[in-house]
């Protein structure tokens, strides 16, 4: 795995920074940087202090002024912080201002983020795709990832040994660096699109079959894997802790009426999300866009829940999933004892359904609203097979749900219920058709 560049070998203790301009905005500047304690503790990095600044003008060389930046460093070192994290976005020349300013490690946000996709990535696709983001974001901080950047290399020099041509002082390590890790983002870009094709391959199977799909969205830890887990008896890794899978699981489930349902579990979503990150995972987000219809997991307990549900909808509107029909639900109910809480969320979101996914409650009804979103795709059908016809009553059992067989002269007559494509194909054995007419369809079959 492609490292961003090098830090302390032991990064113990860090300080949080979080810098805002807005004075509207200050509840919002304290609830990120309470985010980004979780996300970096999520790293195994203590921390020593947080810090708000306010400013009242954006300043290019450190974002806040001189004097601040200078607070910042002395209180890092006050409380022997061996790393400064901003939530803030930095720009590479602000991160090397910082570093230069304090001799201290400083990362931001979207560096934390990186750094936790790139330990949690399993499967090839999701260790591509961190990648190729680690590379994007690592490139224009090239001059102070290695040591051996202001190195001249090539043929320069008065000698003249050696091969190749000489190009005056010629081409400096970070030129070949840069070149080389271009030439590794396109090779990567490459085999991710190859990933991407096997992907629809595999959806192409999927829609052949016509079994209907759900994709589980919602903010990271909201207990989307764990919900996954209870419907269909999976495995999947549900632990407390941010973007604890990275990794899309799909399942399949029985929904009451019998019909099968797909049930995908996607990456969490996360306030300022890095933009790069959304573009590297798309080929796992797009299993939002192309599901039938999608459910919106919330944390019932959560203080920021508004927040977390604005920032999951965003997403999906970048995605070009907005317009998705979305069955909201807000997991962990059996965490709220506050019945004002629960009147609350009543009012906030008034059509959505309380379960907890640990518990189990409230399932069924879930189960029950999306039997009801795909009410229109299936039937409940008596069908009078004939005997010598096996083929059609292994059709019944492969694509349908065989609820009840009878014995009526040669016939057997089965109750099932059928996607309407199956319906189609066996409408001339439908018990209440003619006898004259099933005989006359079942000819031009």
């Amino acid at each position: 795995m492609f490292e961003v560049r090098e830090k302390p070998e032991m990064v113990e203790k860090a300080l949080l920074v979080g810098i805002y301009q807005d004075r509207d905005k200050a509840d919002e500047a304290i609830a990120l940087l309470d985010e980004l304690e979780e996300l970096v503790t999520t790293l195994g990095v203590n921390i020593g202090e947080k810090m708000l600044v306010k400013i009242r003008e954006t300043n290019k060389r450190f974002i806040c002024g001189t004097g601040k930046a200078q607070e910042i460093i002395d209180l890092a070192k006050a409380h022997e912080c061996d790393v400064i994290v901003f939530d803030n976005m930095l720009a590479p020349m602000q991160q090397r201002n910082y570093e230069e300013l304090g001799n201290v490690c400083v990362i931001d946000r979207e560096e934390v983020i990186l750094d936790i996709f790139a330990n949690r990535a399993q499967t090839r696709e999701a260790q591509l795709q961190v990648e190729l983001a680690r590379m994007q974001y690592a490139l224009p901080r090239m001059a102070r990832m290695w040591g051996h950047l202001d190195r001249e290399g090539g043929s320069a020099g008065a000698s003249g040994g050696g091969g190749g041509a000489s190009r005056g002082m010629g081409e400096k390590q970070i030129e070949i660096d840069r070149r080389l890790a271009r030439t590794r983002i396109s090779r990567m870009k490459r085999e991710l699109e190859s990933v991407r094709e096997q992907r629809k391959t595999q959806r192409k199977a999927r829609e052949n079959q016509a079994v209907p799909h759900a994709a589980i969205v919602g903010y990271t830890n909201a207990g989307k894997s764990t919900l996954l887990n209870k419907l269909s008896g999976a495995d999947v890794l549900s632990k407390d802790m941010l973007f604890a899978t990275l990794d899309t699981t799909t399942r399949s489930i029985e929904l009451p009426d019998g019909q099968p349902l797909l049930l995908t579990d996607t990456v969490g979503f996360v306030r300022n999300l890095p933009h790069r990150l959304v573009e590297a995972f798309k080929a796992t987000l797009e299993e939002a866009v192309l599901a039938d219809f999608l459910i919106h997991v919330l944390d019932a307990d959560a203080e920021e829940i508004e927040a977390f549900h604005t920032t999951t909808l965003e997403v999906l509107e970048e995605l070009g999933a907005g317009d998705k029909t979305i069955i909201t639900v807000l997991n962990k109910c059996d965490q709220v004892t506050d019945p004002a809480r629960f009147a609350m969320l009543e009012e906030r979101f008034p059509d959505s359904l309380f379960v907890s996914a640990f518990t189990g409650e409230g399932l069924d009804v879930l189960l029950e609203k999306c039997t009801a979103q795909l009410a229109d795709r299936v039937l409940k059908q008596i069908y009078a097979i004939p005997q010598s016809r096996g083929d059609l009553m292994n059709l019944l059992y492969q694509d349908g749900k065989v609820l009840a067989t009878d014995y009526e002269g040669n016939d057997i007559v089965v109750t099932a219920i059928v996607p309407k494509s199956v319906d189609g194909k066996l409408s001339a054995f439908l018990k209440d058709k003619p006898e004259e007419i099933r005989e006359s369809w079942e000819k031009d079959l």
